[in-house]
């Protein structure tokens, strides 16, 4: 897991498996960079996770209310086929905006 500062914005690029094993050091470590950086919006890559369960469903609730605590977003970018069909079935597409790559998401930060 990477993660890096644009502006308000905290650019996470993701990498593997998200299951049981992982999600809660995900979830700490973007907890911990958004604050420490004072970021409002968070994008997360998922380009590189080949797969998601239950546990990374529930630590992409868990930033997403975070972020909207302090007027922000969370957005996920480059998701697989897979992915996007957990997304729908969990009904993250509906509170989490999707788009095709971070250049397109940030562009749609900015306008909020």
């Amino acid at each position: 897991m990477e993660s890096r500062k644009m502006g308000h914005t905290l650019l996470v690029t993701l990498n593997g498996d998200i299951d049981h094993h992982t999600a809660q050091d995900i979830s700490e470590h973007i907890a911990r960079d958004f604050r420490h950086l004072h970021c409002k919006n968070i994008v997360i890559n998922f380009g590189d996770v080949d797969f998601m369960d239950s546990s990374g469903i529930g630590m992409l609730i868990g930033r997403y209310k975070e972020t909207e605590i302090f007027g922000g977003s969370l957005v996920a970018v480059s998701i697989s086929r897979e992915l996007m069909k957990i997304f729908k079935l969990s009904g993250l597409n509906k509170i989490i905006r999707c788009y095709e790559n971070e250049g397109l998401a940030i562009e749609a930060l900015k306008g909020e």
